[in-house]
């Protein structure tokens, strides 16, 4: 396997991220099986999402992730793309059976990450919204979900218990994005990390524990305890394409 992600992506071999990814999986999977039928009925922190929703969607994008692994894999499609109206039929499926379709559409992503070989990780596959890139990737959109949607599940898992790999990795990828993008920010100061990142020419500067500026620039959490020198703008909708690219699809750049 591929010795690690390119040089200042996450500071991490592939070995590493993908048992992140596993343990993040298996944490999920776990507050999954621990839901009653009507804890799964119940509105997670997303706005008009059920945790059902939350959990056929997870799976749902975990099989996507699957079939683009094959892809890198062999070069070929797969058969037919995961079908995005199972997140509606799934969603509705009692307690039980949907926890156990989650931790399947998981275990066939972690198992077929695993099982990549090294030369197809750096093999570019085409995202559903249109932009391209390496598999290797995957793994980090993976990641992000798992986290992201355990927080908005709404059962008790906070940004505090994000790992600090994922958090500096998002933090990277999205100030990254957002600096290209000339969002008003001058500088981030993630305080408990050691790390500070360059935006903008203009705006105001923000510093604060890690996990917290990532749930305020990912929609999760407010500004609150962050500080300041003047109001923050609005954070745009999250996540963005990542920066630098790789292309659309079809761009044979």
């Amino acid at each position: 396997m591929s010795p690690g992600f390119p040089s200042g992506t996450v500071g991490a071999r592939l070995d590493d991220v993908i048992e992140d990814v596993v343990r993040s999986a298996d944490r999920l999977a776990a507050a999954a099986a621990g839901l009653s039928e009507a804890g799964v009925r119940a509105p997670s922190g997303l706005p008009e999402w059920t945790r059902g929703q939350v959990l056929a969607h997870v799976a749902y994008s975990a099989d996507a992730y699957t079939w683009l692994l094959e892809l890198a894999r062999t070069g070929r499609e797969p058969g037919p793309r995961a079908d995005p109206g199972r997140v509606a039929r799934d969603a509705v499926l009692p307690a039980e059976p949907l926890a156990e379709r989650l931790r399947a559409s998981l275990g066939r992503f972690t198992d077929g990450a695993r099982a990549l070989p090294a030369p197809a990780w750096e093999r570019l596959v085409p995202a559903l919204a249109g932009w391209r890139h390496p598999a290797w990737y995957l793994l980090l959109r993976g990641l992000r979900e798992l986290e992201t949607h355990h927080l908005d599940l709404g059962v008790g898992y906070g940004t505090e218990r994000w790992p600090h790999r994922y958090v500096r990795w998002a933090l990277d990828d999205t100030l990254t994005t957002l600096g290209a993008r000339r969002f008003p920010l001058t500088a981030v100061t993630a305080v408990d990390l050691s790390r500070r990142w360059t935006v903008s020419a203009e705006g105001p500067a923000v510093s604060g524990e890690g996990h917290r500026l990532l749930g305020w620039l990912t929609g999760r959490l407010p500004a609150n305890g962050l500080r300041t020198s003047s109001a923050l703008p609005t954070p745009p909708p999250w996540p963005q394409p990542p920066l630098p690219g790789w292309g659309r699809v079809g761009d044979d750049r």
